[in-house]
């Protein structure tokens, strides 16, 4: 291969995100995007930028995270998964390296994003702490599942959004949202096409809530139709240690026949 074809790497990569402050480089702190960038550019001597398909929160974790950067390196593309990973600490890692599409987009060609929040229930599990938000009583998985179906569509998540700068579009179409029982764990398993900061840890708060009996589960529809409304509570925003990225779907090429608003909800994608 010619030393001048430039090509366009795409990664699945995988991490514990209890040590890292969210997927986007900040100064002086560790963070997904920029300990990537780290590791790449020991092998690089060129200029390079990773983009992510999704901003995971800060403590918040992946099985599925999509990444892109373009380089002239003739690596073949199954080799940069070992070539990055030997230069990579325990909590993250490279699960797939594969040479795509020049045009290809880790973020916009995302057709929809799957996210999971696990809630563990009764005693206190030192083994999954990193990676469930523990609740020591029961919950009504059933009430918890028939209020989230209110979500599914396209709405307004205002009211589920957290720290919002300026005039945010917090418009969004969730595909499905699943509650369900896996032994002593709950899981909120929601899939959609973008996501408004927070709104993931607001919508498992607001089940949260329903299934402990604090929120009946009418006020999903009271919350999608009037945030504002000064009779309702916005939901819980609960810890970032239980949700995790497990998957983003790719499908269309973004410039075929979808609406130019699906397009707005990819660009303000920030979970």
């Amino acid at each position: 291969m010619s030393l001048s074809a430039k090509r366009r790497i795409k990664l699945t990569v995988a991490y514990d995100g209890t040590d890292f402050c969210g997927w986007a480089p900040q100064p002086d702190l560790r963070t997904v995007q920029g300990t990537l960038t780290e590791s790449v550019r020991l092998i690089l001597s060129e200029e390079f930028e990773i983009v992510g398909a999704s901003r995971t929160d800060s403590g918040a974790h992946a099985r599925g995270q999509v990444c892109h950067f373009d380089t002239l390196n003739p690596m073949p593309e199954e080799k940069w998964k070992r070539a990055i990973n030997d230069r990579l600490d325990h909590d993250l890692a490279v699960v797939e390296s594969k040479a795509v599409d020049p045009e290809f987009h880790s973020r916009f060609w995302a057709d929809r994003r799957w996210y999971r929040y696990r809630i563990q229930l009764g005693d206190r599990d030192p083994h999954r702490s990193r990676f469930t938000f523990q609740y020591p009583k029961a919950l009504d998985v059933n009430l918890m599942n028939e209020a989230a179906q209110a979500l599914v569509g396209e709405h307004d998540f205002y009211a589920f959004s957290q720290d919002l700068v300026g005039d945010e579009n917090t418009l969004r179409t969730l595909f499905s949202v699943e509650v369900s029982a896996k032994k002593d764990e709950v899981w909120v398993d929601v899939v959609g096409t973008a996501f408004v900061r927070g709104m993931m840890r607001r919508i498992s708060g607001s089940l949260w809530e329903i299934g402990r009996g604090q929120r009946p589960g009418s006020d999903i529809v009271r919350l999608l139709q009037d945030p504002d409304s000064e009779r309702l509570q916005w939901p819980t925003v609960l810890p970032a240690k239980g949700l995790t990225l497990m998957k983003v779907f790719y499908g269309r090429h973004p410039r075929d026949s979808r609406e130019k608003t699906v397009l707005k909800e990819k660009e303000d994608d920030d979970e």
